[in-house]
């Protein structure tokens, strides 16, 4: 039994007990960690409030056979407070704390990529330079590419050709050319693979300026690729919001958004 101190994002908290609460984090070196941390439901608790999701602590850990106890935490940055007031970042960094949880399946199992990622895309999101969807659909893209599951956004998925991309078939890892289009994959607009490709690489000055109908398509295709990789839905993108606003080309004259769950 011994102690260790990392630092790291809370991702989520549980009850336990009368005073009690499991806390997980994303931590730098260790990965994740799920720890007790007594009494801190408690209103005289020393540092109940520093574990709270969206902070960034550093936290000591008592090593236990079942679950580790959190000693100390020092709040490293408080992003929680300057996102609880805005709904849209707010739903973004909820569904980005919810992913990397998923992402990293093994406990204790190292994931620096995963973690540094966690914490710009936080630290874009309160920085409030860019649209937080954009931001979120960044951050999905990006934790994707680094767990092994890049979409192909220039080249077709199947066949492996350089040419223009006509269809994005999830099952067969993003963007097909014409001829390997697969029943069921959507059709996106042009745009909207360019947008996403420029997402996955930083390119801001381009996603800044692109159209919010390619971002809902972008949006919609990346939240359910995300999704067929995991297994699982991510709760949390359903209280993202996802709807364009009216434009006068639209068939129906309206709102036209890309359902993620029927991609």
């Amino acid at each position: 039994m011994t102690l260790y101190r990392d630092e790291g994002i809370v991702l989520r908290t549980q009850k336990l007990g009368e005073a009690d609460r499991i806390v997980t984090v994303l931590t730098r070196r260790t990965g994740r960690v799920r720890a007790a941390a007594k009494g801190v439901r408690k209103t005289r608790s020393r540092f109940g409030a520093r574990l709270e999701p969206f902070t960034h602590v550093d936290v000591q850990f008592y090593e236990r056979r079942s679950l580790d106890l959190i000693t100390q935490a020092e709040t490293l940055r408080p992003y929680g407070e300057q996102l609880v007031a805005d709904y849209p970042r707010y739903t973004a960094g909820t569904a980005m704390l919810e992913t990397a949880e998923r992402l990293t399946t093994e406990e204790k199992e190292p994931a620096l990529r995963q973690f540094l990622l966690l914490v710009g895309g936080l630290r874009t999101l309160v920085e409030r330079g860019h649209d937080p969807r954009l931001v979120l659909d960044a951050y999905l893209l990006r934790s994707l590419s680094v767990a092994g599951w890049a979409p192909a956004l220039d080249e077709c998925a199947r066949c492996g050709e350089r040419s223009t991309l006509r269809s994005f078939a999830i099952a067969a890892g993003g963007g097909v050319c014409g001829r390997c289009r697969m029943p069921g994959s959507a059709t996106p607009a042009p745009q909207t693979f360019v947008l996403m490709a420029a997402l996955l690489r930083g390119d801001w000055e381009h996603a800044d300026g692109s159209e919010p109908r390619h971002r809902v398509e972008c949006s919609g295709l990346v939240a359910a690729y995300l999704q067929w990789h995991l297994e699982h839905h991510i709760r949390s993108l359903k209280h993202v919001e996802r709807e364009a606003p009216k434009h006068p080309g639209s068939p129906d004259g309206g709102v036209a958004f890309l359902d993620q769950e029927r991609v």
